[in-house]
């Protein structure tokens, strides 16, 4: 048995490394928010939708916080990349049924997040919108400020629970449902699919290789090469799309300390910005592309199986590189994408305790009957995945840790019928147990399939290897009596429960396998679970809601220091500009400016700006770039942390088609006093030209 420091070190180095169903209503002829009325569009079969699509910011804290993902407690955020979004669609068929899905750069949608969505979602619109109908997925991006679970193991990094990240996730999520909802209008959809082999590498392939050659036959490269893309019109215009594939958003390592949606954040920029000409801080609706995960828990981007390597040894450029393949493949499949996607929409759901699971000898690989098990954390957790981000070293023993106090209650050694359930996972933290104490990890979790005409989405709240998806796809489509094209493996939606492998992956106890946390047969207990849910979608019969997982936003905690006050330097303002530009750049260079600021949790400016390259214009100043932009960066400077002086470094890479003219640097931000009041600012550069 372990001693309490030597558990304390072992709990530390893990979380360092690791870590009422409501019925669908028919479309109202008013609704609360003034829902579409117009007539649905026609298919070729007859069947008519309205279809509607919307974007929101959902940036958290960009400064003094950890960042969600890596768990590395050095990992704290310093600035902005590019800014994070949720992009939502609503669907709804002849008969008024309707489905919400939504995709956020996030690293995952956590049980809270999902709570405090569909709570704002029922007092916008009563019960059009909710438990069962509603579809929350995230892109799993690593490079996102932490603190939004409430979950312990999932807020070590960040020191706690940190609500304006909180806020601005959850804000963002229902602004772009909101916006997806009045912008109902007649449409089509049509289906396209095709195949990517060069954006993503199977990072666990020894554990892959334990699968039955049945298995692996699906799979000839180790990878999930598939993309499927919807194709979303209204009237004779394309107005947005989702693009489904297999890769893990970590382009960007944990070194990286700049807010980001990584790779397939810059797909869609990609798409929408430089194709479609979105701008994102104008009023008017664009085209909104989605690139969400499937069943990635063992696909990589690091091609050469090393954090930040593959293509290059570049982690930004492999960003955009990974990314712009992603967005490449998914405009052909697009643009070709004939199917039409026909029949109604229709949705399932049901809340499953899955540390409690009798699993039939239907789904287990030796036809007996099997248990689940109180959530575990392996010991080979303790290794991150070293393709991706290695597990960082985290505290000595006698050390004073700041997090002593969110560690204490995970000091707990398991009795030995849990070790023998989880076997032959060697146990380091039974957060199935802690969980009685204070939440550790969920044990009640959401199971859903969501249906578009002839598409059927299968959400998980984990992160499933190419073959466990496999698996849970060929469980529902036989169930429903439907080709297993037709059926997606949504991960990363509704909550977050960590991995989930095979019963053969599982034995190897690599990372993915130690983060297994219900035990050998968590996927089996899934396809079971699915399969249920399937037989029901099929007989049009409702389920059984289920236990509801339960509300722990009370008594959350944090142990990160809020702003106590912004000071300038002497002599100075805030906006002043500290380092000015040159006065002349050519294309591909790189403008920098520095100015007097204040810390940007006083205002997250969500849907708004820190920086804008303005250009001039007949005389006026015209935004051309702002924060959410690939070729800017905001980047915040502690300078004097008694005092509370700080800067603000902008940067902007001059892209090679920008056009020559007069430009300036404009930072807005916003200082608090002493007494606590916060007061916004501005400041702009002298001009200087692009040549």
């Amino acid at each position: 048995m372990r001693s309490p420091t030597t558990r304390a070190r072992a709990v530390s180095l893990l979380l360092a490394g690791a870590l009422g169903a409501l019925t669908l209503s028919a479309v109202p002829a008013a609704s609360p928010a003034g829902a579409a009325t117009a007539a649905p569009e026609a298919a070729p079969d007859g069947t008519a939708y309205l279809v509607g699509r919307g974007i929101a910011d959902v940036t958290g804290e960009a400064a003094e916080v950890g960042m969600m993902g890596y768990s590395s407690f050095d990992q704290k955020a310093t600035g902005i990349h590019q800014r994070q979004r949720s992009r939502a669609f609503v669907v709804a068929d002849p008969a008024g049924n309707r489905v919400v899905y939504v995709n956020a750069d996030l690293g995952m949608i956590f049980q809270s997040v999902r709570q405090g969505v569909l709570a704002e979602l029922g007092r916008r619109y009563g019960s059009l919108y909710g438990e069962r109908n509603v579809l929350l997925s995230a892109t799993h991006t690593h490079a996102g400020s932490g603190g939004h679970s409430h979950h312990i193991a999932y807020n070590l990094a960040s020191l706690g629970f940190q609500k304006d990240t909180y806020r601005a996730i959850v804000d963002g999520i229902v602004e772009s449902v909101a916006e997806a909802h009045e912008d109902l209008k007649p449409g089509t959809i049509s289906l396209g699919r095709g195949e990517l082999t060069n954006a993503s590498v199977n990072r666990s392939k020894t554990a892959f290789d334990r699968n039955p050659a049945s298995d692996r036959a699906a799979f000839p490269g180790g990878i999930d090469p598939a993309m499927t893309v919807l194709r979303f019109r209204q009237g004779g215009s394309d107005v947005g799309a989702i693009s489904w594939f297999a890769t893990h958003n970590t382009s960007l390592t944990n070194k990286n300390t700049l807010l980001s949606p990584d790779n397939k954040g810059y797909a869609s920029y990609a798409w929408e910005h430089d194709d479609k000409g979105v701008r994102y801080l104008d009023d008017a609706k664009g085209f909104v592309a989605a690139f969400p995960n499937t069943n990635a828990g063992d696909m990589s981007p690091n091609l050469n199986l090393k954090p930040g390597s593959g293509p290059t040894e570049d982690e930004f450029e492999n960003t955009r590189i990974i990314g712009d393949r992603q967005y490449t493949r998914a405009k052909e499949i697009h643009d070709r994408a004939t199917v039409p996607v026909t029949g109604g929409v229709d949705a399932r759901l049901r809340y499953v305790n899955m540390e409690q699971v009798t699993v039939d000898g239907r789904f287990t690989p030796d036809g007996r009957e099997h248990r689940t098990c109180p959530a575990m954390v392996g010991a080979s957790t303790l290794a991150g995945s070293v393709e991706d981000g290695p597990a960082i070293p985290g505290f000595t023993e006698g050390m004073n840790s700041p997090v002593a106090k969110l560690l204490e209650p995970l000091r707990i050694d398991p009795p030995e019928w849990l070790v023998g359930c989880q076997y032959p996972k060697a146990n380091l933290v039974p957060t199935g147990l802690v969980s009685s104490v204070v939440p550790a990890t969920p044990s009640v979790l959401p199971v859903q399939i969501m249906r578009i005409g002839q598409f059927y989405l299968v959400a998980g709240p984990a992160e499933y290897t190419v073959v466990a998806g496999l698996r849970i796809r060929r469980s529902v489509a036989a169930e429903l009596g439907v080709p297993l094209e037709n059926v997606l493996m949504q991960g990363y939606a509704n909550a977050y429960s960590q991995y989930v492998t095979t019963p053969e992956e599982y034995d190897l106890q690599q990372y993915e396998g130690g983060s297994t946390l219900y035990g050998r047969h968590t996927l089996p207990a899934y396809q079971q679970e699915f399969a249920s849910l399937a037989a029901a979608m099929r007989a049009g019969t409702p389920v059984d809601h289920g236990p509801l997982p339960a509300d722990h936003s009370a008594g959350q905690i944090t142990l990160q220091t809020g702003v106590v006050m912004d000071n300038p330097p002497a002599g100075r303002s805030f906006g002043d500009v500290l380092t000015a530009p040159a006065q002349s750049y050519a294309r591909g260079s790189t403008v920098t400016a520095e100015f007097v600021t204040g810390h940007p949790k006083n205002n997250l400016r969500r849907g708004g700006t820190f920086l804008e390259v303005q250009r001039q214009v007949d005389g006026r100043w015209v935004r051309v770039l702002d924060d959410g932009d690939w070729d800017t960066v905001y980047r915040w400077v502690r300078i004097n942390g008694l005092l509370g002086t700080s800067k603000a470094v902008l940067t902007w890479r001059i892209a090679p088609g920008t056009p020559p003219g007069t430009y300036r640097i404009v930072h807005h931000g916003d200082g608090k006093s002493l007494l606590g009041r916060v007061t916004a600012f501005s400041g702009s550069t002298a001009a200087f030209t692009v040549r």
